[in-house]
């Protein structure tokens, strides 16, 4: 009887771990394996989908800031400080212990389900948490166009608002990106809290082996190397955008 090749590696692997005091039986184990690699998946999803959440934030938190309406920019700018300024973890538990209580309570008796799963809490409440910081970073490439681009954009006829959408962010983009390939990193990692409210990503399948495992080494061995890998792809990712938008002229040649 044949043996799958997969079968075979994960042997090898389990077997030569074994000899260095590390237990990993678990991957033999589809009753185990299989959320462990579903939480690794959706660790990416929630990745994925917070980087395009929050720059989307971002450039909304942004336009508010720059309305010419006081209120709309003082109401963007309490949110980033309010933001900036508090843990994420409890912006997470506030968001789900407190708000999504009260959307439950308010649709009781009306037949309708809370559409707020965790999964939509967790990218929500990070996809708002690393917008205010995109926002930041975003305003101070703006800052750094430079006024004489701005004077000529302007002796061109362009308005306000064309000004804006095809010279000013297109230049403060490129100027923010080292910026926003930090923060982006950084909302991989954050990620992680996910767990906190039972979200099955890595970590918390994590969890679920070595509690009845008791191999916690070996697990967060795992996570530090899955987390090392995608947090290193987006860092490559961003300063390949970087390379690719540079602008000849400005920065290094």
């Amino acid at each position: 009887m044949s043996v799958h090749p997969v079968a075979l590696l994960l042997h090898g692997f389990v077997d030569a771990t074994a000899r260095l005091g590390l237990d990993y039986r678990f991957v033999l184990s589809d009753y185990e394996l299989e959320p462990f690699l579903q939480g690794a998946l959706t660790t990416v999803e929630i990745a994925f989908l917070t980087i395009v959440c929050s720059l989307a934030a971002g450039l909304v938190l942004l336009s508010m800031c720059r309305s010419r309406h006081r209120l709309l920019a003082l109401v963007a700018r309490g949110f980033i400080e309010l933001t900036r300024n508090t843990p994420t973890l409890i912006q997470l538990y506030c968001a789900f212990l407190v708000l999504n209580m009260l959307i439950t309570q308010a649709l009781q008796g009306s037949g309708i389900e809370n559409p707020l799963k965790p999964f939509v809490w967790v990218v929500l409440v990070l996809s708002l948490h690393k917008g205010a910081f995109h926002a930041e970073a975003l305003r101070a490439g703006l800052d750094a166009v430079p006024k004489l681009t701005l004077e000529g954009a302007a002796s061109l006829g362009f308005d306000r608002r064309t000004l804006l959408w095809r010279i000013q962010l297109p230049l403060a983009l490129r100027f923010a990106l080292p910026a926003l390939t930090n923060n982006m990193v950084e909302l991989v990692k954050a990620s992680a809290i996910a767990s906190a409210i039972a979200v099955g990503d890595i970590t918390y399948a994590s969890i679920m082996i070595w509690t009845q495992r008791d191999n916690v080494l070996e697990l967060m061995i795992l996570i530090l190397l899955f987390f090392g890998a995608l947090t290193l792809s987006v860092h490559i990712a961003g300063r390949w955008i970087e390379q690719r938008l540079r602008i000849p002229g400005y920065g290094h040649q």
